[in-house]
């Protein structure tokens, strides 16, 4: 059941970002964020590629800290699409942060 709370905070959380701290521009940015998302696609190279018990954070290759820190450094930069990104990236890794109790 929870995983289910999990998946839907994962597009529940950046549309209220958007609609929220976006207005004007809120559709756009919801998507990129939502888009953000595919950064699970290295999930695909663990075995099992699903483990309820797993924290992805520092193990998954786009959820370590290196990557996480580019992503916070995207939230930064002046073109807007890049920034939803960060901030859609920043939005996924603080979420799954929260399954490993972090």
């Amino acid at each position: 059941m929870f995983s289910y709370i999990h998946i839907a905070l994962h597009l529940l959380v950046p549309l209220a970002i958007a609609w929220f701290c976006f207005r004007a521009d809120w559709k756009r940015a919801a998507l990129i964020m939502l888009a953000a998302n595919l950064v699970d696609l290295d999930h695909l190279l663990a075995s099992p590629i699903y483990d309820p018990g797993r924290c992805s954070i520092n193990f998954h290759p786009l959820h370590k800290m290196l990557p996480i820190s580019l992503y916070g450094a995207m939230m930064f930069l002046p073109w807007k699409p890049v920034r939803y990104l960060g901030i859609g990236l920043i939005t996924h890794m603080l979420l799954d942060a929260l399954d490993c109790g972090i």
